[in-house]
């Protein structure tokens, strides 16, 4: 009886780490590419950092995928916004991160994540590149893949966020930039059951953005793989302001000229800006139509959540945790419903094909930009750590996601309370996308005035508190016949 009931446990093991909506996407030239249908991915997506970077508290047990409860009325947003990608910036790679990372599985969202936080000792500092790139550093960042390197969603990592941020910083910065690339690329190499794509989220700054993306994205003496190389180019860019502004007039034809020729996927790792409200989000069109899609790879909106003053959120989340579309989110549904998917699946084989330049002087055109690619070794002790990995790391891995309906009040951008709400778990070979969702005008003209009203003071990611609805759990009615077969 013991040695079935063994069988039983094992054979319902293996079958809740089979549950995955999505297939893994991987670097092919200058394509993010579907690693079984091969199908070109394009990144429809939004940055997720509820409570900005000043919410991150070290410590507090919470960061934007620790609580699951949260995670699900998000993620059934997310679905019906139509996205497939999600940008998370402050994690706590000590966290249980399992059933959010599920959840985004289940509705076929995949993450992009940086390694690096706000906090001290947690990124690069271009003011003082030689302490800040040391060995509880890299630990810090090593830690991070081990939290996610199992997921099939994990879509990548954010090597260094913005840390060129104005023309002098190029003079110093970006050989370490190249040494997090390789020393993250080693550590994958060695401790990933998959290869994971590392890279570069740029600030847009003109006058070095070319460069930046020259000496980060080409090879080392010729050598491929050349682990420094970052395997993608994000960038921050808010060029494109108010209905009045065009392809032109934002700089987006500059924009594909410079990248052209490129050899790594080229997106916008931000984007959306909002010196006109509510945004309109035109620049969606010309970002995934014709003009931009052979050589960009999408983008991703700031942001998800609004925070106090900044007026980027698409949703408003309120200290009861009830939630509220803005009117920028009805915008931003509408412009990717007009979007032609199965155009932006299509693969190109030349792009697939494109092999990286070797690294030479000539590649950097600004005098003031660093044309030498001799790199920093890695920190006293950081190699055996390479090779032999962190000890005792925090792995993550797939749970079943049990409970689909959100818990939580979340109301229209018309304050109508939306019915209802639920996350839609997609089969084992699909992602999300647009589908037509009209989520605002789905709530009833009336709801009770008994539900839950949102409160006007906004919810910062340190107030939250885990969520314990979900957990793994097998159907009752699989087990029963497996224990009947067994018996």
């Amino acid at each position: 009886m013991l040695s079935s009931c063994n069988f039983l446990f094992a054979t319902l093991a293996l079958y809740a780490s089979l549950a995955s909506a999505v297939q893994p996407i991987k670097v092919q030239g200058s394509d993010f590419v579907n690693s079984v249908t091969n199908d070109r991915f394009q990144i429809v997506g939004v940055a997720y950092q509820p409570g900005g970077s000043a919410g991150f508290i070290a410590g507090s047990g919470n960061d934007p995928l620790s609580n699951g409860t949260l995670c699900l009325r998000d993620a059934a947003l997310m679905q019906a916004l139509g996205i497939n990608t999600i940008r998370v910036y402050n994690l706590d790679p000590s966290l249980d991160h399992n059933l959010c990372a599920s959840i985004f599985n289940a509705v076929g969202i995949y993450m992009l994540l940086d390694v690096n936080s706000p906090l001290p000792n947690e990124s690069l500092n271009p003011k003082d590149l030689k302490n800040s790139y040391n060995l509880d550093y890299l630990k810090r960042v090593f830690a991070v893949v081990e939290a996610f390197h199992n997921f099939p969603n994990t879509l990548g990592f954010f090597g260094a966020n913005e840390v060129l941020n104005d023309i002098p910083s190029g003079e110093d910065v970006p050989p370490y930039i190249r040494a997090v690339t390789r020393d993250l690329k080693n550590y994958i190499a060695k401790h990933s059951p998959r290869t994971l794509p590392v890279g570069y989220s740029a600030a847009d700054v003109r006058e070095i953005l070319a460069d930046s993306w020259a000496y980060l994205g080409c090879a080392l003496g010729g050598s491929s793989p050349d682990k420094s190389k970052i395997d993608f180019f994000g960038l921050n860019s808010y060029s494109w302001c108010g209905g009045d502004a065009n392809f032109q007039t934002a700089g987006y034809d500059i924009l594909v000229s410079q990248f052209s020729n490129t050899t790594i996927p080229v997106f916008f790792s931000e984007y959306g800006c909002n010196k006109v409200l509510p945004r309109v989000f035109d620049e969606v069109q010309a970002l995934y139509g014709p003009q931009m899609s052979s050589v960009m790879s999408g983008g991703l909106v700031y942001e998800y959540v609004q925070e106090p003053s900044n007026n980027y959120g698409l949703v408003i989340i309120y200290q009861n945790e009830t939630a509220e579309l803005m009117v920028d989110y009805d915008n931003l549904q509408g412009q990717y419903n007009k979007l032609d998917i199965k155009a932006l699946e299509s693969g190109n084989s030349t792009a697939t094909k494109a092999v990286a330049p070797t690294c030479k002087s000539s590649l950097i055109v600004s005098s003031g930009f660093i044309s030498t690619f001799t790199l920093p070794p890695p920190p006293s002790g950081a190699q055996s750590i390479i090779d032999d990995g962190l000890e005792k790391p925090n792995n993550g891995k797939l749970v079943d996601v049990s409970e689909t309906q959100v818990a939580q009040a979340v109301y229209s951008s018309s304050k109508r309370r939306l019915p209802n709400l639920a996350i839609k778990k997609l089969a084992d070979d699909e992602s999300n996308t647009p589908n037509g969702s009209d989520t605002s005008n789905s709530a009833p003209t009336t709801s009770s005035s008994s539900a839950a009203q949102p409160t006007p003071t906004k919810k910062s990611i340190a107030s939250r508190q885990e969520g314990s609805i979900m957990g793994a759990s097998m159907s009752l009615s699989l087990v029963i016949l497996m224990l009947l077969f067994l018996s």
